[in-house]
């Protein structure tokens, strides 16, 4: 199994991002033709450089923008901001970019509107704001997501996330380290602050590790393959500013029989059908491998829910205080528990409205489940003004073709009959 491993000791930025993973050897030449699907070329120009951070060789990744760029300003106190998160959204979602790298980087943005939104109480969709505005931001989000679906690897782990100290003067004024938009994006994830007066983790740095990390801590055992290092902007006097990324291989017939997770349990009777449903939500986004309630019947007769969250075994104190904060249950039930699992992959199908992710999953080589991923045929759906059932068809033959196909190649051939 591929395992891609993030070490944020030094914090963790878009362009450091991109900078580590093309230093692992991803093409150039795919991330330029990749970016040029949004249709802002005109706007930006990449850059690459060998840099020294701390006498650490590495990449160096930039944005340059060589002339202003004309957008629609919006008043918000005494400064104008850019792009909104539903302008970003439909130019990423109506480019030719893959379902993948669309799906993944709305979520990304997501995640930063959402913050700034609660941060100062505006509608998702409504925030105009510099960190997802510029367009070096649009090109840091959506480039990584094309680097992490060229090098696909199976499972992406991380460092506990290291933050620095002090103030940062942003554009909503003077603020302490961390802001107020990279903590509310690591909610629910363990970050460590060291004695360091920089900001270490961007929004943007923040978002891409909610979105794709499915487990922070050590570095897992594999076999290091490659290792890359993107710099950031400035020197630091105690440590080399690098993101270091670590692709590997582990036991990949392991992990796909076994799979260790913790069970959390606890019986509801006093919560809404609202109320549960954004907890469970809520505990998806925070690292939960899955939530689900089943109804039951408690004493006294009262009608209630068990609502069970399965949990990796490093983060399961942390799983078991957000479901104590958004349940308000006296009590949770802990028990490790083994599980089979598939190898999971996500692919394009073709359908003759446009491409539909669908996911995969495999045992010993052999692919034995495919099913369409239903958000992806709802928006291709409402783009084409066609039927989602219609999409739905078309991606679920190409899921019933894959599978066939995959029979047919396991199929052991007959012997010929002795004359």
């Amino acid at each position: 199994m591929k395992l891609l491993h993030f070490d944020c000791f030094s914090g963790i930025s878009g362009d450091m991002t991109i900078a580590a993973l093309t230093d692992l050897g991803v093409p150039r030449a795919r991330l330029v033709s990749e970016l040029r699907k949004l249709g802002l070329s005109s706007e930006y120009r990449l850059a690459f450089s060998r840099a020294l951070r701390g006498g650490v060789r590495g990449m160096r990744f930039q944005a340059h923008l060589p002339r202003a760029t004309p957008r629609r300003a919006h008043a918000h106190g005494r400064h104008a901001h850019g792009r909104s998160f539903a302008e970003i959204r439909r130019r990423i979602e109506r480019s030719r970019l893959s379902p993948f790298v669309r799906r993944r980087a709305v979520n990304v943005f997501r995640r930063i509107a959402e913050a700034e939104g609660k941060i100062h109480a505006q509608p998702t969709a409504h925030v105009h704001f510099h960190e997802i505005g510029a367009i070096d931001s649009i090109v840091d989000i959506v480039g990584v997501c094309v680097l992490l679906e060229a090098l696909a690897p199976d499972r992406i782990t991380a460092s506990t996330p290291c933050e620095g100290k002090g103030f940062v003067e942003c554009a909503h004024g003077r603020f302490p380290v961390p802001t107020a938009a990279t903590l509310e994006i690591l909610k629910g994830i363990t970050i460590r602050q060291i004695d360091l007066e920089s900001e270490l983790i961007t929004p943007t740095g923040a978002a891409i590790l909610a979105e794709f990390v499915e487990e922070f801590g050590r570095m897992p055992e594999m076999t290091v393959d490659r290792i890359g290092y993107g710099c950031g902007q400035r020197e630091h006097p105690s440590q080399p500013n690098v993101l270091r990324v670590v692709l590997g291989q582990t036991n990949a017939a392991a992990r796909a029989e076994e799979d260790e997770v913790v069970v959390l349990e606890t019986n509801v009777d006093d919560a809404t059908p609202e109320v549960l449903a954004a907890a469970a939500e809520r505990l998806l986004a925070s690292g939960a491998r899955d939530a689900f309630l089943t109804p039951l019947l408690m004493k006294k007769g009262r009608p209630g829910v068990l609502f069970t969250v399965l949990a990796d075994p490093e983060r399961a104190k942390e799983t078991a205080e957000a479901l104590f904060r958004e349940t308000g249950t006296f009590g949770i039930r802990v028990r490790p528990s083994a599980r089979f699992c598939l190898d999971r992959e996500t692919r394009a199908a073709r359908t003759p409205w446009g491409p539909v992710a669908i996911k995969t999953g495999a045992r010993a080589g052999r692919l034995l489940v495919a099913k369409p991923e239903f958000a992806d045929c709802d928006r291709l759906a409402r783009k084409t003004g066609r039927p989602v059932r219609d999409i739905w068809a078309a991606a679920t033959a190409e899921c019933a073709r894959l599978l066939l196909s995959s029979a047919k190649k396991r199929r052991p051939s007959k012997p010929s009959r002795a004359r």
